[in-house]
């Protein structure tokens, strides 16, 4: 009879190296890392050597960024989906596709125990561990950063001093940087200044995906796009798959400064919690998105449609993923975008996203209609009739307030 096998959600960080000597230590198992390609962009190369330096006794490299783009990525997009106003969900869509893969590794190696490094703070805990009960009910859960009576490093000097004495020596410095996830739709930073909401953030030493409004270039530039049922299709005149088409974004409004932004949210644990997020790409889809969807939709659906997507950005948050009420909305979402096809030009200008002309087969925009000249289908004297009605009630109330 073999350990017990554990699958160690694995960056080849610091937090997730110490981790490995100490799942050993303290419960005996063996540790198989697995490392998820979101398009974190970060070297994979050397992760192997270092996690079986570290003691694992194997290392799966994950690609999931199509998967991620299509699955993940696509119904937050046609959902519209934002939370609190500004946050376009990067950590929290690419969670469930990571807790996913994770079972599916822990299902093939026969693993007993899931560990992630995530904190006992944060809202990340909760859509793993979500998303590993609702897909593996009967697969334990660690999380070292909780069991503060057996993981009793406070600090990174503590941790690289516990892998030292475990014999891992690398080159980990001990000094405090952004705490920072990143994958293909953004990049989040957290902590030094940002700790404190009356400090303004250090831009030249935060940013990674692109530079501020003020560093953009003085001269604007179009980009048009097609979409098909919602999806996007082509950038530029150029068929490409969604991975690729928010690639191409990501350059593009990195280039221009598009969609940073600083934002004091609340966690689903009740706190408060400061951060800035650089998305450009996906800023860029989602205006995208939006400024084909007003020509198309009438406009009892997008009333609807604003309180689905609303709700789809909580549930995404919240780690809700797999969930009935995620599938759903999803499900009626898409119905909505039925006819969300077409092509959208824009301007990217200094922060900026102008729109230059919007085109679909499906538009519900009548010229005849909108223009001050008089039309078939509208007949002025109508108007009135309307409006007596429509105002009924103000006007019942209001002569019973004159007669009071």
């Amino acid at each position: 009879m073999g350990k017990e096998k554990v699958v160690l959600a694995y960056s080849g960080g610091l937090d997730t190296t110490a981790i490995i000597p100490w799942l050993k230590e303290n419960f005996d198992y063996e540790v198989i890392c697995c490392c998820i390609d979101c398009g974190q962009g970060e070297e994979l190369d050397g992760l192997e050597e270092r996690a079986k330096l570290s003691g694992a006794s194997k290392l799966y490299i994950e690609n999931i960024i199509d998967e991620f783009c299509d699955e993940y990525i696509v119904p937050c997009v046609k959902a519209g989906a934002v939370y609190e106003n500004k946050y376009l969900l990067g950590t929290s869509m690419a969670r469930p596709v990571i807790a996913k893969k994770l079972v599916e590794i822990a299902r093939k190696e026969g693993a007993a125990a899931i560990c992630h490094g995530a904190t006992g703070k944060g809202n990340d805990q909760i859509r793993f561990e979500l998303g590993i009960k609702a897909l593996a009910p009967d697969i334990k859960i660690i999380a070292p950063w909780r069991m503060t009576d057996v993981w009793t490093m406070q600090s990174r000097e503590d941790e690289i001093e516990y892998c030292r004495q475990h014999g891992i020596d690398l080159p980990f410095d001990a000094k405090h940087s952004y705490s920072r996830d990143r994958n293909l739709w953004h990049i989040s930073h957290e902590g030094l200044e940002l700790e404190d909401p009356e400090n303004e953030p250090n831009y030249d030493d935060l940013l990674v995906l692109g530079v501020s409004p003020e560093k953009a270039p003085d001269e604007g530039e179009y980009v048009t796009m097609t979409f098909e049922a919602g999806v996007p299709k082509s950038l530029n005149g150029k068929e490409m798959k969604v991975s690729e088409i928010i690639t191409e974004l990501n350059a593009l409004g990195g280039k221009h400064g598009i969609g940073i932004i600083d934002i004091v949210e609340n966690r689903v644990v009740g706190m408060k919690s400061r951060g800035v997020y650089e998305t450009p790409g996906g800023t860029i889809l989602m205006e995208a998105h939006d400024q084909l969807e007003e020509l198309v939709l009438d406009r009892a659906t997008y009333d609807v449609k604003k309180d689905m997507g609303n709700k789809f950005a909580q549930i995404v948050y919240e780690g809700k993923w797999f969930t009935p009420l995620r599938e759903a909305i999803q499900a009626f979402v898409d119905v909505t975008q039925q006819y969300v096809t077409g092509e959208v030009k824009f301007k990217l200008y200094k922060g900026n996203i102008i729109k230059a002309g919007t085109t679909s087969p499906y538009s519900l925009y009548s010229e005849s209609l909108a223009s001050f000249t008089t039309g078939e289908l509208y007949d002025h004297h109508d108007a009135e009739g309307f409006i007596n009605l429509f105002g009924l009630p103000l006007k019942v109330r209001a002569m019973k307030m004159q007669e009071l």
